[in-house]
């Protein structure tokens, strides 16, 4: 199960808020309007009465998370259809009315992901692309999960521009027109779905509608999730507009355990984890990802049985090497900008050492075709510089950290010898201990 939301603020600020509290219907709402007195939350304060893993966000966190609820993102229509100009608050706003209207009530709202993270720390080398809004509500029906997708089919109907035609447009028409990706998970330990509207740029609003899910995370930077619910109260309550003097208290939590140290490990560009055979098959690629911009492991970390652990269960959740390159391919895409060639190069460079190094329980000939894959990949995003890639191919040694130096643009391994190498390095079986 998910972490328990057990971060309520103090009430003793509740008389000035009277008349809104009234309005509101759930106890979280109850006291983000309680926090709206005058002088403002203290994060310092509202920290020291939660726990290790919550914690009040500072004036500067909140500004941020309001512009960036407020930031109009175009989801793209395929074919004819227009696209919709739609700011984050507002679907949120529409898609939970909406389900409380329809019986399904939303226990709370989050921001998750490296959204998340880039309201708590800006200048943490990562940036973000989707927009990942997680509504914690009840999934144990099959008709809880097809009403969530009605739902947001609906709300897409209610974005379309001025003048056109709705009368003929079905959701299935929507869905095929706005939704790039449809997931639904159903087991023992997980229950959610995941509707990602489309984005022609990356930038993809993931809803994210989540009962239960066994681990949220891979490590404790992308870690956090951002409570919603006081600051869209905020704005549909309070005609002041707000300052530093006056606006809703706002919680964050790390589902890794510990909000201070997590945020630290953010700020420091530190890669730390909990319980790494829990992670799936992505997170190899995450930790590589962080490798190339920059984040190390912590010097408490067992940094080879950590690859050995994701590189095992990588090869579990994607067996053949079709899967593996249709794997490789979204992930780039979707982490790296269409010009951030340089970097997709050393994405690819740093798996191709961190699987030769780390992988176990695998026949030699599997290996060797998907560290050929690997090394396939890598020369193709050098590839895709053209003229700029030739003078790369003047070879200098890279650091051992695997990351692009700044006073060069690219630099290229030598990968036949490489994979020569690995190749004759390990038996057929590799022993598991």
């Amino acid at each position: 199960m998910m972490p328990s939301e057990s971060g309520d603020e103090s009430p003793d600020q509740a008389a000035a808020q009277v008349e809104t509290a009234e309005a509101l219907e759930t106890a979280e709402a109850l006291e983000a309007a309680a926090a709206q007195a005058s002088g403002g939350p203290d994060p310092e304060a509202s920290t020291a009465s939660l726990g290790r893993h919550l914690s009040g966000l500072g004036w500067p966190q909140v500004k941020r998370l309001d512009a960036l609820l407020s930031e109009p993102i175009p989801i793209h229509g395929r074919g004819n259809f227009p696209t919709l100009s739609v700011q984050p608050r507002q679907i949120v706003q529409v898609v939970r009315s909406s389900l409380e209207a329809k019986g399904l009530h939303v226990r709370s709202v989050r921001l998750h992901g490296s959204a998340a993270s880039h309201v708590l720390h800006p200048e943490n080398g990562l940036g973000y692309k989707d927009l990942d809004l997680v509504f914690r509500v009840d999934l144990r029906s099959e008709a809880s999960f097809q009403l969530t997708k009605e739902v947001v089919l609906a709300c897409l109907l209610d974005f379309l521009p001025a003048g056109v035609s709705r009368a003929k447009i079905t959701p299935l028409t929507l869905k095929e027109a706005y939704v790039q990706k449809l997931v639904k998970v159903c087991t023992d330990t997980d229950r959610w779905s995941l509707i990602s509207l489309s984005n022609k740029s990356g930038k993809n609003v993931e809803l994210k509608f989540v009962d239960s899910v066994r681990r949220q995370f891979e490590f404790s930077v992308d870690s956090f999730q951002i409570m919603l619910d006081s600051l869209l109260l905020f704005s549909q309550c309070s005609s002041t507009p707000m300052s530093e003097a006056f606006h809703p208290t706002v919680t964050g939590e790390s589902l890794y355990g510990d909000f201070a140290e997590a945020l630290e490990h953010l700020r420091h560009r530190i890669i730390a984890t909990r319980s790494p055979e829990e992670i799936r098959g992505g997170g190899l690629l995450k930790y590589c990802h962080l490798l190339v911009r920059g984040f190390r492991p912590q010097p408490s970390t067992d940094v080879r049985a950590l690859q050995r652990y994701m590189c095992s269960r990588f090869f579990i959740d994607f067996p053949d090497v079709v899967e593996q390159q249709r794997t490789l391919e979204r992930y780039l895409e979707a982490h790296f900008s269409g010009a951030d060639w340089a970097r997709r190069y050393a994405c690819m460079v740093t798996l191709h050492r961190v699987v030769n190094e780390s992988t176990v329980c695998l026949m030699s000939h599997e290996r060797r075709q998907t560290l050929d894959l690997i090394a396939m990949m890598a020369l193709q995003a050098l590839a895709e510089q053209g003229p700029a890639a030739a003078a790369a191919l003047a070879w200098r040694p890279p650091g051992p950290d695997g990351v692009v130096p700044t006073t060069v643009n690219y630099y290229v391994t030598p990968v036949q010898p490489l994979l020569a190498r690995a190749h004759s390095c390990y038996p057929t079986w590799l022993p598991c201990n």
